[in-house]
């Protein structure tokens, strides 16, 4: 009798089990989608789309719509864009290849990765972060145009990654700086 009760409870837990990964499938399933829907928000560079997929992320939206609105004025293009996936429990993370004026501007042949994590709670988006694997150039660019030429970006970078209200302008003014920067006796020789 008691071998018997030991196979039903093996078939019960077995049962159970398929059920919870299913369940777990189903979850990821929903986060990955949900995911790649914000990325196309993304970069489709409506500020609308996009903010409607932050609903319940609500202290991300400043910092992902300037983001947004930088991308846009910065002319990123798409060169390759991986699927998102699941990196932890609740975690997505999305990797996009792009070119964008910026390097361009510093007359570098390098597209920049911009990866985006993706927190859940339950099946809503609870927040946003952007990561990049931008070049040392890159930094030191930023720095010397806030030094040298600080009135380029003085009016346009206000509020920059706090929401501020133009980034298309801000990384317009950064390329200018960009640009002279790689004219310069201070820009790095290759």
């Amino acid at each position: 009798m008691r071998s018997v009760c030991y196979f039903y409870f093996a078939i019960f837990l077995l049962f159970t089990c398929e059920l919870a990964n299913a369940e777990d499938e189903s979850i990821r399933h929903n986060e990955l989608q949900k995911s790649e829907s914000l990325i196309d928000a993304f970069y489709s560079f409506e500020k609308d789309r996009l903010e409607a997929e932050l609903t319940f992320a609500q202290g991300s939206i400043p910092y992902v719509l300037f983001y947004q609105g930088w991308a846009e004025g910065g002319n990123y293009k798409i060169i390759k864009r991986q699927p998102c996936l699941a990196k932890k429990l609740e975690i997505i993370s999305c990797s996009i290849k792009v070119q964008d004026d910026l390097m361009l501007a510093l007359g570098i042949d390098f597209n920049v990765t911009d990866t985006f994590k993706i927190k859940f709670s339950g099946s809503k988006i609870i927040s946003v972060e952007t990561s990049s694997n931008d070049l040392e150039v890159f930094w030191q660019a930023r720095e010397w145009v806030k030094i040298k030429n600080p009135e380029l970006i003085e009016v346009p970078c206000i509020g920059i990654w706090n929401g501020g209200p133009t980034p298309g302008k801000c990384v317009r003014a950064m390329v200018e700086g960009y640009t002279l920067f790689a004219k310069s006796d201070d820009f790095p020789k290759q």
